[in-house]
């Protein structure tokens, strides 16, 4: 087969599966197992750019192996591919010693002797999104007139994919957050808690579940309004939120109520965490800076997987019982089912 049908079936091969599916690792790695048939080279890589701050981080490696370069980040305009990033302007450069932006930095770290670079930017609606760089090809000569068509053709099917599968997580986001705390909903809630539910039964781990209820919260908004109980609810959250590990998950239930996943803990640890996190809620000033300060307290109730039920239904209603016992005795209160 002929470069040119050779670029054409790889074009439609990309175009189909961009039309079918949102799952960017495949469509990406699709595309850089296209350009690596098509364009003879030392090693092709595909950098992602971080939509914070900017930077370049590996994300498809063909060539070098990928542990080699994991969790390596390119600062901005760092190397040709940092520059390619921030100016959006491709680079053919096959002789590196003229090129003010070539850093060695990625060759001292994997051993690898770079001749010459092609980088091309993923852009959509002059966004850079990434790039896609090949080093030591083969026909740097003929590079242009040969391949940079059907280079710039993948390179921006790739941006295209990328920007699908980012607007889709942007909307699934909003689907199962809330907008007022940024706290995951009651949506994500019951997916959730259905999966930490299976995998404490696969693993006969322990899964316990708090639900909380604010104090007197009507006593806020009838003083300083909806807008500033809103305000307060959302401080609740990160203040909740400080004092919890990377596997706990904090939810916003509806109202002013929230529920806390923690899978590992049982009723004895759980209850031990919830307390701290009750005396950080009573602790906090809320509204500092407007209309406050406001000082509030909230009432727990606990239940674990598998002691107190076996499913989902089961646990959000005892830890649900459990937590009205605490609101009908003193309030500011941890009770376990």
């Amino acid at each position: 087969m002929n470069l040119e049908n050779q670029a054409l079936r790889a074009c439609l091969e990309v175009g189909k599966a961009l039309t079918s599916t949102l799952e960017l690792k495949g469509i990406l790695d699709l595309i850089m197992s296209k350009v690596s048939d098509l364009i003879a080279a030392g090693n092709w890589s595909l950098l992602l750019r971080d939509e914070k701050t900017g930077e370049l981080g590996f994300e498809i490696v063909v060539g070098l192996r990928k542990e080699t370069v994991e969790g390596i980040r390119l600062k901005r305009g760092e190397g040709i591919a940092g520059h390619v990033a921030e100016t959006g302007i491709p680079v053919f450069s096959d002789n590196l010693n003229e090129n003010e932006n070539f850093s060695g930095r990625i060759d001292d770290i994997t051993g690898f002797r770079t001749k010459s670079i092609v980088c091309v930017p993923m852009k959509v609606r002059d966004r850079v999104l990434g790039v896609i760089e090949i080093v030591n090809v083969a026909e740097m000569k003929s590079f242009e007139k040969k391949y940079v068509p059907v280079l710039t053709i993948l390179a921006d099917y790739g941006a295209i994919a990328i920007e699908n599968a980012w607007l889709f997580e942007r909307v699934r986001r909003m689907t199962v957050t809330d907008e007022y705390t940024g706290l995951y909903n009651a949506r994500y809630l019951h997916d959730v808690l259905d999966k930490l539910i299976d995998e404490a039964r696969e693993r006969e781990s322990r899964l316990a579940i708090a639900f909380i209820d604010m104090d007197n919260f009507k006593k806020v908004v009838d003083t300083h309004g909806h807008l500033a109980g809103s305000r307060v609810l959302s401080e609740v959250g990160q203040v909740m939120s400080s004092c919890l590990s990377s596997s706990d998950i904090l939810i916003k239930y509806g109202g002013d109520e929230f529920v806390l996943l923690m899978p590992g803990r049982d009723s004895e640890d759980a209850v031990r965490f919830v307390e701290s996190i009750r005396e950080a809620v009573r602790s906090a000033s809320y509204l500092a800076s407007g209309e406050g300060p406001v000082r509030l307290t909230a009432s727990f109730g606990i239940a674990v997987f598998p002691t107190h039920g076996m499913t989902k239904r089961d646990l959000l209603s005892r830890a649900d019982q459990a937590m009205y016992r605490a609101k009908e005795s003193t309030k500011d209160r941890v009770c376990s089912f």
